[in-house]
């Protein structure tokens, strides 16, 4: 059974890279268009948009797979900030200080940062792309 999945990897890897990109995106949607109930009263423009720009056009990237990884290390970096400044003044642990979205995603884009886009990005067509065509025989 392992050595299925072993083999599913790299599109199990692009899927759950274009769910982590989706969930992204309609956070940065969320602060950016005030969409899905938007943010509470007093949240500084700074997080609307800068975060928020952040989160939407990085998490529409990631999902498409177009410059993965400098772009998810950029959201992975925005997570640890939304932690440390968000969240751990109320506690340090995220089950404490409700940081536990945080935490996932910034740990989740560090590794989409260091692996890659896995399969169906263009990321990958635009390597395939680039790929000079092999000499006739």
């Amino acid at each position: 059974m392992f050595d299925w999945l072993n083999k599913q990897a790299p599109r199990i890897l692009g899927l759950t890279r274009i769910l982590f990109g989706t969930m992204m995106a309609l956070h940065g949607a969320q602060k950016v268009f005030l969409l899905f109930g938007g943010l509470p009263p007093g949240v500084p423009p700074f997080i609307r948009w800068g975060a928020g720009l952040i989160e939407l056009v990085g998490g529409t990237l990631i999902a498409v797979g177009l410059f993965t990884q400098p772009v998810a290390f950029l959201v992975s970096g925005l997570m640890a900030f939304a932690y440390f400044m968000g969240h751990a003044p109320n506690g340090f642990l995220p089950t404490v200080n409700q940081g536990e979205l945080a935490v996932i995603y910034c740990w989740f884009a560090l590794y989409l940062a260091a692996v890659g886009p896995g399969a169906w990005s263009l990321d990958g067509l635009r390597r395939f792309r680039a790929t000079p065509a092999a000499a006739p025989l």
